[in-house]
Formats: structure tokens, C-alpha cells, sequence
């Protein structure tokens, strides 16, 4: 006859674990629904006589002592029809440890639960969100019944003891299984879980203790934030169930785009045309920023394309903000496209002291002037 201890490929001395760890790896193996070779379901219910006879003290002293006569046949496999389908079971042993329910599910918590979270999108504009700003809003969300103060029942009455699970909020089942008997733990059908039945729900809430409103907030922008910005507002998500905590309200910024200023981060950035007599002599333009319209000094001998910083006229860091980037300020030179003749002499008499050559044209100049072709 077989020996058991051999079947599973473990020693006579082998304790409970080591003895389940061999059954689940050879049950895989050999399971129907995963090997299809022949004789492979004759060997899983070896496995599974061997392991239903060792995983219990007694038949295992029994069976140490008088081998398989000694068990009496109290070792057998299960009928099929018994446990209700062997892939389901097989599914229930291996995926439902670990507090799990067959579905993958955990059982639903009787005790106090928190709310859950919100998320409002806030869309601002630019200058907004430079500075910061407060902003009414209205959020729809889940408040305890002023009516039943929660608990779901019409005033004057209350909850009653669920009879079916006599308040344990859980079902159970016994299902035999190729390691002994093993209990099967299921959601309450007749109270889902609660333990109690509310047998006159309240009007107002229609039993479930919280109702949605709409509920008006005023939310405190600061200064800094950019688009993905989230902001918590601490305990003004859905109420919590059964005297729990409530949840919390994030608010998503989203800026508008500015059709004049770009950012990036704490920089804040623009163009400028200026005339070419001004970036050769210099001049004091106003340009716009966040703070408003200010002076912006154009060396003279400013080149096409040159930056020019406006210190602390950037954006506010976010959470210190004192501290301001800066504004840079891109300068495009503009070139005329007609000139008149008494223009024309101007240019070509000033280009001429650069040079020693002869210059007759307005392309000499603005060659000489700006060190390429124009």
C-alpha cells in the first residue's frame, strides 16, 4: 500500500505546515482543471487522501501506528456532488485565505466606516492663481439625516436585530473538502451585512441615515498655484456611516491660459517688439505684467532677441509668498519695410563710417547694423 508521507514527499516528522505547503504545491500540479495528462486525477485525489489523513492529529497517530487499516476508510475522498463543484472549491481553498470571501470580496465592517473622499475641478484665471484668491463653491455631498440622526429609523422607533444572522451580520455554511470540513463565511442576505433591519425607515432618508445636499464652501486659494494643484479641505467629504469620521474634499485647480503672459513654474515670460532706432539708442518702454503695467528700460545696443529680467515680478512660490520669480521679457526688433529717401541718406551717411567702401544700399546698412542680411 501507498505510504502517505511519501505521496506527499515529506518526512514522518514533518509538521502541520510543512504538510500543507505539500499539499497546495502538488494540488496544483496535479489538479484536473490544470493538468490535463492522464492518471493526473487519480494522483490529485491520492494527494488529497493523503493530506485529509495526516492534516488531522488523530487519524495521523492512527495511521503511524496501523497504517491505512487503521483509518477504517474514514480517509476517503468526498463525493463530488457533496462539495458542490471541485473547481470551486479548488478556486475557495487557494484564493479565499486571507480573509476573503469567494468573490475576492471582504467581508462589509459592521463598526463605524469613514466617508469617502471628493474631488471638485476649480477652473481660475491667471492672474487668480498668481495671487490667490477665495472662491465660493457648492459641492454636492452626503450629510447625516437631521430627521433620524442617522440611524435610518422613523423617529420614536429603531433598528431591530437582524434574524436571520441574529445580528453577527454574516451567514455560514459547512462544506466538505479533501482536508476536513471547512466553514464558508457570506454576507447577511437579509440585512446585506448591517446586523440590524430597519423595520420603519425614516421618510426623509428613506432608511439610509444620510442625504445628498448641495452645500456652499468657501475655498482659500493661495498664492502660486498651477494647474494640477490639489487642495484639501479637511472633513468636508461624504459623512462617515455609524458614527465614522467624514471624508475629505480635494479640490484640482486648473488655470486659464493668458493671451499675453506664459509661465513656467515661478517664471513668468512675454515679448516685446521695439523699433530698431530704439534697440540702437536705447529707450523706456511700458509693458504689461502681473502686477500691472511698469517701465521696462531697452539698453542701447540691444540685439534682436535679447532677454531682459524684471526681478520679483514673477510668481509667488507656493507657500512662501514673499519669494517671486522673475518676469523675462523676450525683445524682438522690428525693421521697417519701406523707407523714404531723406531715411534712405540718414542710413547709408551712418553706415558709411563704418566702413571705408561705398555703401548704396539700405541692405548694406541693416548688414552693418545688425551684423546679417535683412
Amino acid at each position: 500500500m501507498a505510504d502517505f508521507y511519501q505521496i506527499l514527499g515529506v518526512s514522518r516528522d514533518a509538521d502541520a505546515d510543512t504538510l500543507k505547503r505539500a499539499y497546495r504545491k502538488l494540488a496544483r500540479q496535479y489538479h484536473p482543471d490544470v493538468n490535463k495528462e492522464p492518471g493526473a486525477e487519480d494522483k490529485f485525489k491520492e494527494i488529497g487522501k493523503a493530506y485529509e489523513a495526516l492534516a488531522d492529529p488523530e487519524t495521523r497517530a492512527r495511521y503511524d501506528q496501523f497504517g491505512e487499516a487503521g483509518l477504517g476508510g474514514a480517509a476517503g475522498m468526498p463525493d463530488m456532488g457533496d462539495m458542490g463543484g471541485f473547481a470551486d472549491l479548488f478556486e475557495t481553498f487557494f484564493n479565499g485565505f486571507g480573509g476573503q470571501n469567494p468573490q475576492g470580496g471582504r467581508a462589509q465592517r459592521r463598526g463605524p466606516q469613514q466617508g469617502d473622499d471628493l474631488r471638485y475641478d476649480l477652473n481660475i484665471d491667471f492672474k487668480d492663481a498668481i495671487f490667490g484668491q477665495q472662491r465660493d463653491i457648492k459641492i454636492p455631498h452626503l450629510e447625516t439625516c437631521e430627521i433620524c440622526k442617522g440611524t435610518g429609523a422613523k423617529p420614536g422607533t429603531g433598528p431591530k436585530t437582524c434574524s436571520t444572522c441574529g445580528g453577527s451580520g454574516q451567514v455560514r455554511r459547512a462544506t466538505r473538502t479533501p482536508f476536513g470540513n471547512f466553514t464558508q463565511v457570506a454576507e447577511c442576505p437579509s440585512c446585506n451585512g448591517a446586523g440590524q433591519i430597519i423595520a420603519d425607515p425614516c421618510i426623509s432618508c428613506g432608511g439610509n441615515g444620510v442625504k445628498q445636499i448641495r452645500k456652499k464652501l468657501r475655498i482659500n486659494i493661495p498664492p502660486g498655484v498651477d494647474t494640477g494643484t490639489k487642495l484639501r479641505v479637511s472633513g468636508e467629504g461624504n459623512v462617515g456611516l455609524k458614527g465614522g469620521p467624514p471624508g475629505d474634499l480635494y479640490v484640482f485647480i486648473k488655470v486659464r491660459n493668458d493671451s499675453k503672459l506664459k509661465r513656467d513654474g515661478v517664471t513668468i515670460y512675454s515679448e516685446i517688439a521695439v523699433s530698431y532706432l530704439q534697440a540702437i539708442l536705447g529707450d523706456t518702454v511700458e509693458i504689461n505684467t502681473v502686477d500691472g503695467n511698469v517701465n521696462l528700460k531697452i539698453p542701447s545696443g540691444t540685439q534682436p532677441n535679447t532677454t531682459l529680467s524684471l526681478e520679483n515680478k514673477g510668481v509667488p512660490r507656493l507657500g512662501n509668498p514673499v519669494a517671486r520669480g522673475n518676469h523675462e521679457v523676450l525683445v524682438k526688433v522690428k525693421l521697417p519695410t519701406r523707407i523714404t529717401d531723406e531715411e534712405r541718406k540718414l542710413l547709408v551717411g551712418l553706415a558709411s563710417q563704418y566702413s571705408d567702401k561705398n555703401i548704396n544700399s539700405s541692405t548694406g546698412l541693416f548688414s552693418k547694423l545688425f551684423g546679417k542680411e535683412s
